[in-house]
């Protein structure tokens, strides 16, 4: 069973609006993209020899936005739920560059935290937790290996301090997904080749009678 695991950006465009609302209040608003597609990370530490990078491929989130319930948390703290899709205090879609949201933040001691992190520039990333559905590697060179996350199971978003992604290392709680996922798309390659081996056969066959 695969592990959710997270992957973190820094977002120069992260911005805070007021928004009023009908009872004549005011709503603090956060926006920003919580990633963006066909961005490689940085080496990933893998378990073949050498190192990987990943990106994401535009539509990977759609299936999830359109659904699921995906909440925003602070920091990854299931306890601290910022909002939600399902009472549309969180909004998420898909641009051409990537996933973008919006984020009415709540007036819970959390939500003032988050506000006033982002206000003072502390905190300038998002993050996304996340289980790979279909992936793609791309392992031709070597010197150069690349896994494309086609689709995921978005699980949640979360305003974070230190955004990590592009990663340096993969946890160890993650190590054996990424392993059983490797080892599809090497099953997956030997069957292929394998197809195309017999096919050739057949081919020459045909040419020598």
């Amino acid at each position: 069973m695969m592990e959710m695991v997270t992957r973190a950006y820094k977002i120069a465009e992260m911005e805070l609006r007021k928004d009023s609302t009908e009872d004549g209040s005011e709503n603090n608003v956060l926006t920003g993209y919580v990633a963006e597609f066909e961005k490689f990370s940085h080496e990933l530490n893998d378990f073949f020899s050498g190192k990987f990078k990943e990106k994401i491929r535009k539509g990977a989130f759609e299936n999830s936005i359109r659904s699921k319930v995906i909440k925003a948390l602070w920091n990854h703290d299931d306890n601290k739920v910022l909002g939600s899709t399902k009472s549309k205090t969180l909004n998420l879609w898909e641009d051409e560059r990537g996933l973008k949201f919006e984020l009415i933040l709540p007036n819970s001691s959390w939500g003032k935290d988050a506000l006033e992190s982002v206000r003072r520039g502390d905190v300038d990333g998002m993050s996304f937790g996340f289980i790979p559905t279909v992936t793609e590697w791309d392992d031709v060179n070597p010197n150069e290996t690349i896994r494309t996350l086609v689709e995921v199971d978005l699980i949640e978003v979360s305003p974070v301090a230190f955004p990590a992604y592009p990663q340096t290392s993969v946890s160890a709680r993650n190590l054996k997904s990424l392993e059983e996922d490797y080892k599809k798309h090497k099953e997956k390659s030997f069957q292929i080749e394998k197809m195309s081996l017999e096919k050739r056969k057949l081919n020459l066959l045909k040419e020598e009678c």
